[in-house]
């Protein structure tokens, strides 16, 4: 069976492919051939196997469309995002399980066993489930539930100067892999107080891509403690959610934020920047981090 591996690497050419060649017919310029690359995009199921009071059991509790690749660090972030574990300790074994699928021969089921100290309240799960801006956000709602998820403890201390700040879109650019291939995949990395990229995952999803980053550093006590995130496309209420989640405080964006996100950044003290340049950005909470 497989264990919960981490990389601390920004991978050169992850396995599986995230990118396959298609045909194409290709109209207002040309082209040495008739193919292109497009990003993967695969289901995956995540399964929970936990301790009831009549025994062992398991239960599928979600289906994302996915990237392949770092599977396990995807399960982990989102188990821990949405509250179901607190730390690695909480999981007894993740292993991708059922048969591969039939056409491209990947392993689209994780299952992840949690130890047999932590109890799992499906019910509970269900009430504090977001779901993406396309199906909508129950706002007040959504804010406190989000709040009686958070983890305790203050979020760690955290400065960067504007013109580190402002070099951090460049570098993601330059570290994103498969987004080189394919233009197709979303990125969310993690930068440290110089303006460093230490960590990135790329997926299709931009919820995957940070539950990817987030679940690669749950072997650290405090996950993301001491660091900020860089996402590679707008700020939702989501995203600002599972950032929360971790002991980081400054959260910078390439795109737009949504009101929600700012609201939700507002009320936890989190900084948060948009629309982030090589010359400019906007600061829409907590400016005093940048110095």
């Amino acid at each position: 069976m497989a264990t919960i591996e981490f990389d601390r690497s920004i991978p050169a050419a992850p396995a599986p492919a995230q990118s396959l060649r298609v045909d194409v017919s290709f109209h207002g310029r040309d082209a040495d051939d008739d193919t292109d690359l497009v990003t993967v995009e695969e289901p995956m199921e995540i399964r929970l196997g936990f301790t009831t009071e009549e025994g062992p059991t398991e239960q599928s509790i979600s289906v994302t469309m996915r990237t392949p690749g770092d599977d396990f660090d995807l399960a982990a972030g989102f188990l821990y995002t949405e509250g179901v574990i607190r730390s690695l300790a909480d999981i007894a074994q993740v292993e991708h399980c059922g048969p591969p699928s039939p056409d491209k021969g990947l392993r689209n089921v994780v299952k992840v066993t949690l130890a047999e100290n932590v109890r799992f309240d499906a019910g509970s799960l269900m009430r504090h489930f977001f779901t993406s801006s396309s199906c909508g956000v129950c706002g007040k709602a959504s804010l406190d539930a989000v709040r009686i998820q958070l983890p305790d403890g203050k979020r760690d201390a955290f400065e960067i100067a504007a013109p580190e700040l402002k070099r951090l879109p460049e570098a993601l650019r330059a570290s994103q892999t498969e987004f080189v291939r394919t233009g197709g995949l979303h990125a969310s990395a993690c930068f440290d107080a110089s303006g460093g990229i230490r960590r990135l995952r790329e997926d299709v999803g931009r919820h995957n891509a940070l539950d990817k980053l987030i679940g690669s550093y749950l072997e650290e006590s405090a996950p993301l403690a001491g660091l900020g995130i860089l996402l590679s496309g707008r700020a939702s209420f989501e995203l600002i959610q599972k950032a929360a989640m971790t002991r980081a405080a400054f959260v910078a964006a390439v795109g737009p934020p949504s009101s929600l996100a700012v609201e939700l950044a507002g009320d936890l003290g989190l900084t948060l920047v948009g629309f982030l340049k090589a010359d400019t950005f906007n600061v829409y909470v907590a400016p005093q981090r940048i110095v």
